[in-house]
């Protein structure tokens, strides 16, 4: 792949393969593509891209296709970064703004995306493992019995009794409760049950009741299993011309654990800004041998808590160079010129783009926020994702996930600040 014409080559095959799903001959690619050589030197071109591995041709009479590795190696080169404009910000604000609780917000989410790529999305709960604590709550319910109540970053509200004999009085369990929420304000919850302990030395009077409070934080933080994926757009996969191949890939959206933990991974495996992208045996799933999965995460991230500057737009990010091996999911920093543009037309066909000069993606570029606590950066609650075929729009995907997953984090956000219900 040293010469660029090469590289003009594969990746004007694979923007016409994405959008025609036929394979692409060399009269054809010449017709359609300004590329400066005769029809008989891109065949060339294409003989050896086929010969190193970026392309195959699934029969003898004709044209070529990406292969595994030419999609990597495209998605891998997609590099302008374009904020979203103020039309789908609105669309995408409006949507999920009429939203009754955290769960409706991501059963929202999961629609949106999903009408957005007519691909299925998927969309996990914060996990209790990741979230921060808010406020904590000692609740007498009984002469023996304590409910204690946390109240996290991620909007969650995790319940715990704690059986105490003889129990605190009310003085006791205000002064230790007011303790404890300075001390564990912006803490995980395994941080927060070791916070409580190092009390223990300084209030012997309450160690029963603080030893009681680090195991309920131990217990909640343990609890990862009670992450929930919010799910849409199954049907869509029904009604492409490659249902055989992608038939496997039902049996693998009934593999939740799975699901959970392949995104989940992919979410965290990330530069700063990015959006984790598996092609095929990537995701190490047999299911999804035909599949690609894009995913991001949400929420405690400052970074992905500011504002899209609209001076970013068409910024070039590293020029196209290669952000990670072809071996392993990478990093795919966003948009490529001459691709689709995302509507936020609420009637518009699912999957539907309409013509642009480049991909609708929100920057996230500058700047820094806070989400509690120490200040200091650190991972998403959860992620949001899509997951189709191996030939799927990946500027246009990649611009949907990252803009979805940015309203996710305002809305987790709001309820922080006590504006969610």
């Amino acid at each position: 792949m040293a010469q660029p014409r090469r590289m003009v080559v594969l990746r004007a095959i694979v923007e016409d393969y994405i959008r025609s799903q036929e394979p692409i001959g060399s009269a054809a690619l010449t017709k359609k593509h300004d590329l400066g050589v005769s029809s008989a030197t891109i065949r060339n071109d294409m003989a050896s891209l086929e010969e190193e591995g970026y392309l195959i041709q699934p029969h003898t009479s004709s044209g070529r296709i990406p292969t595994e590795k030419g999609y990597r190696y495209f998605v891998d080169r997609l590099s302008t970064v374009v904020p979203l404009s103020d039309a789908q910000r609105k669309g995408i604000a409006a949507f999920l703004s009429g939203s009754v609780s955290l769960q409706d917000t991501l059963q929202r989410a999961a629609r949106l995306l999903s009408h957005i790529t007519g691909q299925v999305a998927v969309v996990a709960s914060p996990s209790p493992a990741k979230a921060k604590v808010l406020r904590v709550q000692i609740v007498p319910v009984s002469s023996t019995l304590l409910l204690i109540v946390v109240i996290t970053d991620a909007g969650n509200v995790a319940q715990h009794t704690l059986a105490l004999s003889p129990q605190p009085t009310d003085i006791t369990l205000a002064d230790v409760g007011s303790v404890v929420n300075g001390a564990c304000l912006g803490l995980t919850f395994a941080q927060a049950a070791e916070r409580v302990r190092s009390l223990k030395s300084s209030r012997r009077e309450s160690v029963a009741l603080l030893e009681g409070l680090a195991q309920v934080f131990e217990a909640m933080g343990d609890n990862e299993r009670s992450s929930e994926l919010y799910m849409a757009g199954a049907s869509h996969l029904a009604h492409r011309r490659d249902i055989a191949d992608m038939a496997p890939l039902f049996d693998a959206l009934e593999e939740q654990i799975v699901l959970m933990k392949l995104m989940s991974a992919l979410s965290e495996d990330t530069d700063a800004y990015g959006v984790g992208v598996a092609i095929g045996s990537e995701t190490h799933t047999p299911e999804l041998l035909h599949a690609s999965v894009v995913t991001s995460g949400y929420g405690n991230s400052p970074a992905s808590r500011t504002e899209p500057a609209e001076s970013d737009a068409g910024h070039e990010d590293g020029g196209g160079s290669a952000l990670g091996g072809a071996a392993h999911a990478n990093t795919a920093q966003t948009g490529m010129a001459g691709e689709p543009r995302i509507t936020d037309d609420a009637d518009a066909e699912p999957g539907k783009m309409d013509d642009g000069d480049s991909v609708a993606m929100p920057s996230l570029d500058g700047g820094s926020g806070g989400s509690g606590g120490s200040g200091e950066s650190s991972g998403p609650v959860a992620f949001v994702g899509s997951i189709g075929p191996t030939h799927m729009d990946y500027a246009a995907t990649i611009a949907a996930v990252r803009a979805v997953a940015r309203y996710l984090t305002r809305a987790i956000s709001s309820y922080d600040d006590g504006d969610g219900n």
